[in-house]
């Protein structure tokens, strides 16, 4: 599982349009984009995918922001896949972003930065599981 990652265009970077320029970020990178699909969240849902982050004070309110509207959820591949994800997203918190990644050209706050990338091959499994069955996924084409 090392060479798949998991991402998440998040309801901000949707409402905002940068869907296909954050696609064109992740192909010039060289990632393989194994299945995509647009979605809306239920609270539910993002409370089940966040449930890590259940204890911590931003959790209400990463779970209602995800569940605001509408967000595109990937799997992704390549070499050392989630890593390499991490550095084309940048940090977490825009502002620290370096030039050129993801959150520093699209993200709008801490709260609200563009995208999400798991961060171990471990969950990159689990949230590749979460949001696609084993037949949507096109890993040999």
């Amino acid at each position: 599982m090392s060479n798949l990652t998991f991402a998440i265009i998040k309801p901000d970077a949707v409402k905002n349009n940068y869907t296909g320029k954050i696609y064109d970020h992740i192909l010039s990178k060289k990632f393989e984009i194994l299945s995509a699909k647009l979605i809306k969240m239920t609270k539910k849902q993002a409370e089940g995918f966040y449930e890590i982050h259940s204890d911590k004070p931003f959790f209400g309110e990463l779970t209602s922001f995800m569940s605001s509207g509408k967000c595109m959820v990937l799997a992704l591949k390549k070499n050392n896949a989630v890593s390499e994800w991490r550095n084309v997203i940048g940090a977490t918190n825009p502002s620290e972003a370096d030039e050129g990644t993801i959150r520093k050209l699209y993200a709008n706050s801490l709260g609200e930065n563009a995208v999400h990338g798991s961060d171990s091959d471990e969950n990159a499994k689990k949230e590749i599981a979460f949001f696609f069955s084993d037949s949507e996924l096109i890993l040999n084409a």
